[in-house]
């Protein structure tokens, strides 16, 4: 009875003291800084993927001793991304604040060593983690098990004529267009897609300090990328949309990005598959150099 009685006052503290508002882009300057000090290349760990999908998963930022994202995930579950190392926030803080969700989501490996396995529950999802690629392997498709994509890249570039530009404002149209015509294809619902995220995406790059390729195949716009810089390694595609009229067209441009980042980056971040197995398995074909796993931590009751 006393120790629940020291959880309830602890939470009832805790919550006294927190403050919870709708994320918005006003937020940048907080998070943005923030989370890119963590420095490990998990796509969460990026203002403009929380920001685009704030209606998506409902964030509210929490502002308190620390400051926290709270969402809801795909299947309803409420979770708190947490935007600093864990390693140096207060344990008992953590135990009054992830009172009110179902679990800490992403937890990076390298922070699990301040969770007693007594106390916290620790967990992974297969669809959670991160694919990372090798910039340098992606634009030469060396080797037999890339050789698909090789046969693929070759065939678009010798039967479109191509070009691969920067994604800057005087193409924005364009990309606006092909993203139209992507969700058209994917013949589901946009609610069902990253549809609206990525127009906003495409609307607000330079806000939200994207950046990205866009490629033409017959003079027509083809598809394009856009992404950012997660660390001094890492660059993080948010959002790659091509259309499938013209073959090889994705193969085309993760190879030209690849040999544009590989003067900058060892690796490219191309998120997590979601648990589709579509995705995974189109994911799985380019060869990552590994699978970034991301943690759930979550308080046994």
């Amino acid at each position: 009875m006393l120790f629940l009685a020291y959880r309830y006052a602890t939470h009832n503290l805790t919550e006294s003291r927190m403050q919870q508002n709708p994320l918005t882009l006003e937020h940048k300057d907080l998070l943005f800084e923030r989370l890119k000090a963590i420095e490990i290349p998990i796509s969460e760990f990026s203002f403009a993927n929380i920001y685009l999908f704030r209606q998506t998963h409902n964030y509210e930022i929490i502002f308190g001793k620390e400051v926290f994202i709270r969402g809801r995930s795909y299947d309803g579950s409420k979770y708190l991304i947490p935007t600093s190392d864990l390693r140096n926030v207060d344990m008992e803080y953590l135990v009054g604040i992830i009172d009110n969700v179902d679990y800490m989501y992403p937890v990076p490996e390298k922070w699990l060593s301040v969770f007693d396995r007594d106390r916290w529950e620790i967990s992974s999802v297969e669809g959670d983690s991160d694919y990372i690629y090798s910039v340098d392997k992606l634009s030469t498709y060396a080797g037999k098990k890339l050789h698909k994509k090789k046969n693929l890249l070759n065939f678009f570039r010798k039967h479109y004529r191509h070009e691969a530009l920067p994604l800057t404002d005087e193409h924005l149209e364009n990309a606006l267009t092909i993203l139209d015509l992507w969700q058209e294809e994917s013949e589901l619902n946009s609610e069902k897609t990253d549809y609206s995220a990525c127009q906003e995406g495409l609307m607000k790059a330079e806000e939200l300090t994207l950046c990205g390729g866009i490629y033409y195949a017959e003079g027509e716009p083809a598809g394009f990328l856009l992404g950012e810089e997660l660390n001094r390694e890492t660059f993080v595609i948010h959002f790659a949309k091509g259309l499938t009229k013209f073959k090889g067209i994705y193969q085309y441009m993760f190879n030209n990005i690849a040999g544009v980042l590989s003067a900058s980056y060892t690796y490219m971040n191309m998120e997590q598959d979601l648990g589709i197995e579509a995705l995974r398995h189109s994911k799985i074909s380019y060869m990552p150099e590994f699978k970034l796993e991301k943690f759930r931590v979550k308080l046994k009751r």
